[in-house]
């Protein structure tokens, strides 16, 4: 019998859980499905441009196991873009991260002093659309 999964944390859910090609029901679609620790190590390592080993350590998995982790998220992301699939975000060995909810980096900057800086330059968080 193989070695259950550890719990892996997660900080928060994604903006919408699926994502499928434009003016195609999705009656008529193949679905991928991503669990979401594959989605959280995909807003580590490629939105928040996080080293694996850092990212591993937020997620409480060892470093392999994130490699293995962002790889089938990048090949289950191909996948649906290359073969016009949906794309369905849920699931996974993961556990919610204590505190409030986070969607990404910019939403900390809200507590720093450069949160007037980053209002000039009008950045918008991706999941809210509004300037931080």
């Amino acid at each position: 019998m193989p070695r259950p999964f550890c719990h892996r944390r997660i900080a928060g859910q994604p903006a919408a859980p699926v994502f499928k090609p434009a003016g195609i029901p999705t009656l008529h679609l193949d679905e991928v499905v991503m669990t979401l620790d594959e989605f959280e190590a995909l807003r580590l390592a490629d939105l928040e441009k996080l080293y694996h080993e850092r990212a591993a350590e937020q997620m409480h998995v060892s470093r392999p196991t994130f490699s293995r982790i962002i790889d089938s998220a990048h090949t289950k992301i191909a996948d649906a873009l290359v073969h016009g699939k949906a794309l369905r975000i849920e699931g996974g060995p993961v556990e919610a991260q204590p505190g409030p909810r986070r969607c990404c980096r910019m939403h900390d900057l809200a507590d720093e002093p450069r949160l007037e800086l980053n209002l000039q330059r009008k950045k918008l968080c991706p999941r809210e659309k509004e300037p931080i």
